[in-house]
């Protein structure tokens, strides 16, 4: 823990003011040096008012500063700004990054979804992508895209309280309206995985872009300003736990029962070619099953998914 970190905690935990010196004795460095602390804090937004007793913390901002995860302070990068997160995850991933290095932006200015479209990321939203290193073979790599897409699923239900629904192959819906998007790339060795880097961008306190009128947020659904920082420890949290038990059987039927995609007429389109018909499954690694007009089953790895296309 820096000592940031620990000035923080200190005048949090206080009803009353603290007094440099005590601080010091605490810290074990100089009140000069808890000075200088506490005036990098104020320049990154912190309310710390000074009296005769000595400092309180009014205010904290809602900026997910590195220091603000004290469990994972050495694997937090945050950026007031940022061309894409997902293009400074993969410069760290390939100099050899730690596993679960996540990268976090203020604002984005080329912010990228999938098939190179632009991810509007203005102040407010929650821009972040994430360095995994998980020991498994490449073929199964798809099915962590979908145990991150379903725990941030999870996570909008439980801590914003909406019903957030996973759309193929790894959008987050909320009564048909987009409130997060993902994107993913992998690199391997031979046939294991070397890194699996994803990008996160999830409309928080923002409101949704007007150009848009698909997309939400968490403000405008709940009509309250969720704290970012809370919201992204519990969803780091909690995928932490699914990544280290590395079991990834079960998450296709999982995924499944939250979806908002099975059962919907769709159309996926890539580069080559369109598909449309009716969702009926996903395979073991997330392919998704669309049976056609004439019947036939086709299975299809990759594409952008509209909802509602005959």
């Amino acid at each position: 823990m820096n000592m940031k970190s620990q000035l923080l905690n200190i005048l949090k935990d206080g009803s009353k003011p603290v007094s440099g010196e005590i601080l010091s004795k605490q810290l074990g460095i100089s009140r000069v040096a808890v000075w200088k602390h506490i005036q990098k804090l104020q320049t990154c937004g912190y309310e710390i008012v000074s009296g005769p007793t000595g400092y309180r913390l009014r205010h904290s901002p809602d900026t997910p500063y590195s220091w603000e995860f004290p469990q994972r302070e050495a694997l937090i990068h945050y950026f007031d700004q940022l061309d894409s997160t997902m293009d400074m995850a993969r410069r760290m991933a390939r100099k050899g990054c730690t596993d679960f290095t996540v990268v976090i932006a203020g604002s984005q200015s080329r912010g990228r979804g999938r098939m190179d479209r632009n991810w509007v990321s203005p102040e407010g939203g929650l821009y972040f992508s994430l360095v995994l290193r998980p020991d498994i073979p490449a073929v199964i790599s798809p099915r962590v895209n979908f145990a991150t897409a379903l725990v941030l699923a999870h996570t909008l239900r439980d801590v914003c309280g909406i019903d957030a629904r996973v759309k193929w192959p790894n959008d987050i819906l909320v009564q048909g309206q987009k409130i997060c998007g993902m994107l993913s790339e992998m690199e391997a060795t031979e046939d294991r995985v070397a890194y699996i880097n994803i990008g996160i961008g999830i409309n928080m306190n923002n409101p949704p872009p007007p150009d848009l009128p698909t997309a939400t947020s968490v403000h405008a659904l709940t009509a309250q300003s969720i704290s970012r920082k809370k919201f992204l420890a519990e969803f780091l949290n909690r995928l932490a736990v699914k990544m280290q038990s590395q079991d990834f059987s079960t998450i296709m039927d999982e995924w499944k029962s939250i979806s908002a995609t099975l059962g919907q007429q769709v159309r996926i389109v890539s580069r080559h070619e369109v598909n449309a018909g009716k969702a009926v499954d996903v395979d073991p690694n997330g392919a998704l099953i669309v049976e056609k007009a004439d019947g036939t089953l086709k299975t299809i790895y990759y594409g952008d998914c509209f909802h509602g296309h005959p």
